[in-house]
């Protein structure tokens, strides 16, 4: 069904090209990824937006590319971190740190840190390589893939959080970070027995993608702070945030969501968000290619209980419903919690292989893995091997993916 938007976003729409036959004809079909990037960016020109380009009110930026194809959006300028401020100072397990003057330290992608790095390399006697995005942000990765930090690089991102702990009067920061990247250096501070050195932090954040259950777990068996999840995207900013026990909370101001099923009786609904936020590029009826789950099953966005992964990354199942990555993770999370890093990989039509590496590095039991292994082909109607790995490959963008389907090659 198409839905007409509220008055005041049919206001803030109905003179951009893009929109302007859907405001005539009083109704918005889905916005796709695609349909921003046709015929961009005079589907979006205004003579306000033309203005604002000419001031510098508005900019050209590209997304960071790391869950889907880069595209080329317009926002004001800082338009994500000042999202991502807002929330930190009004979020209620975070905001007293923040007010407080406490510095935030990004352990995330390599992609994120090259991100900052290019931004500062434009600015008038810029330091090569500049980690700071701004007074109050440090990034901290600057490898690929974590599993390959050695102990120097460990060292000197221990070094630079004690640096930052320091400035504040009473050692307190935040550390944002990909949950999977602050595993894998937990992991390596036990191994080498460098506690001492990590000052602890006053909360921690994860928000650069799907955190699995026992990633979770283990980041808050070691670490008495709240563990915090955001949920958004560079076009969006944030949208919806965790407290300190995991419930999740809106947080939609110039927002609105709508919920449809990927298929009937699945209980997997696309997140469709309208967004005025950004006063240069609003947003009806967008599919943001994210899936989340409802506590009753229903289409009600106030009854979101989890964001369980990519619309993009669902797999078909033989006669059943899709499979979405919280699905699989749940299955795993209930068999072992020392499963670390997993990917499931399609080998055939009714096959597929499970990869697992484990928190100790130890591989699970015969038991463990004949229980997960019946497990995951209840889930996904093939059978399915487990198979115990020292190393899971992370992508190009610095992402793990949980599904490997083969080459059509």
């Amino acid at each position: 069904m198409n839905r007409l938007p509220s008055a005041d976003v049919l206001d803030r729409v109905r003179d951009i090209p893009l929109y302007r036959a859907s405001a005539e004809r009083g109704e918005f079909p889905i916005l796709e990824k695609p349909d921003i990037a046709r015929g961009f960016p005079d589907n979006w020109m205004t003579p306000e937006l033309a203005r604002a380009l000419e001031t510098g009110e508005a900019e050209f930026v590209l997304s960071t590319g790391t869950n889907h194809a880069r595209m080329q959006i317009i926002r004001p300028p800082y338009f994500l971190l000042r999202s991502y401020y807002r929330l930190w100072s009004e979020h209620p397990d975070l905001g007293t740190t923040w007010h407080a003057g406490a510095r935030r330290i990004s352990l995330t992608t390599v992609l994120a840190t090259e991100h900052v790095a290019r931004v500062n390399a434009a600015k008038p006697g810029a330091t090569p390589g500049e980690r700071w995005l701004d007074d109050r942000t440090l990034y901290l990765n600057r490898q690929l893939d974590p599993a390959g930090w050695g102990r120097p690089e460990v060292e000197r991102m221990l070094a630079e959080i004690r640096e930052v702990a320091a400035a504040h009067p009473d050692g307190s920061y935040l550390l944002d970070c990909s949950g999977y990247h602050l595993a894998h250096l937990v992991r390596r501070v036990t191994e080498w027995g460098l506690w001492d050195g990590f000052p602890r932090p006053a909360g921690i954040v994860h928000a650069y993608e799907y955190t699995p259950l026992n990633v979770r777990a283990y980041l808050r068996a070691h670490f008495d702070c709240p563990v915090v999840d955001l949920f958004g995207s560079t076009e969006l900013g944030y949208l919806f945030y965790s407290d300190a026990d995991g419930r999740y909370q809106p947080y939609l101001h110039d927002m609105s969501v709508e919920l449809i099923p990927v298929e009937p009786g699945s209980g997997i609904h696309s997140l469709i968000v309208t967004s005025i936020r950004n006063p240069y590029m609003p947003l009806v009826r967008y599919r943001s290619g994210d899936c989340v789950r409802t506590r009753d099953g229903s289409t009600d966005p106030k009854e979101i209980v989890s964001f369980c992964g990519r619309e993009k990354e669902l797999l078909p199942t033989p006669g059943g419903g899709p499979v979405a990555q919280a699905d699989l993770d749940a299955r795993i999370a209930a068999v072992c919690p020392r499963v670390f890093l997993h990917q499931l990989r399609l080998t055939g039509d009714d096959q597929c292989l499970l990869w697992c590496t484990t928190f100790d590095d130890v591989p699970l039991t015969p038991a463990e893995e004949s229980e997960l292994a019946a497990s995951v082909g209840v889930l996904t109607g093939r059978s399915c091997r487990v198979e115990h790995r020292a190393h899971v490959p992370i992508g190009r963008s610095g992402k793990y993916a949980w599904l490997s389907t083969p080459d059509p090659s």
